[in-house]
């Protein structure tokens, strides 16, 4: 699994839209569209961000590890 797959399906997990998402980390909803889709990718602080609201590790977010 990718980046941009496990922030989509935590996102979803969480029952949480896109811009509900960005909202709460201070980005766009295209910001996180883009993470989504693959384009881009997240500053260190905003993978802290997401393993705080997710409630996961960030080596999680980042497919490290497939642990929580």
């Amino acid at each position: 699994m990718e980046f941009s797959e496990r922030v989509k399906a935590l996102r979803r997990e969480s029952k949480l839209s896109q811009a509900e998402l960005a909202e709460q980390i201070g980005v766009s909803q295209q910001c996180i569209s883009e993470w989504e889709c693959g384009k881009t990718e997240p500053t260190l602080t905003f993978i802290v961000k997401l393993s705080d609201i997710f409630n996961v590790s960030a080596d999680y977010i980042v497919c490290r590890t497939n642990h929580k």
